[in-house]
């Protein structure tokens, strides 16, 4: 998959990438399967929860590898 950057939508990364849902809920973000929290993007995420955006893009990438 290509890099996830900040205007990846949740929804997309949780399609192709399952085992990153652990990493959201790591964050705060416990309803992934909702409507709104899968069309959110990256960046959208962060801002809602209080994460730092560069934060959670490398640990999903990294978690990509």
């Amino acid at each position: 998959m290509a890099q996830i950057t900040k205007d990846t939508v949740i929804g997309d990364i949780l399609d192709i990438a399952p085992d990153t849902a652990p990493i959201f809920l790591s964050i705060g973000m416990h309803c992934l399967g909702c409507p709104s929290s899968r069309g959110e993007t990256v960046e959208q995420a962060c801002m809602v929860h209080g994460v730092d955006v560069d934060d959670l893009l490398e640990r999903l990438n990294a978690s990509m590898d």
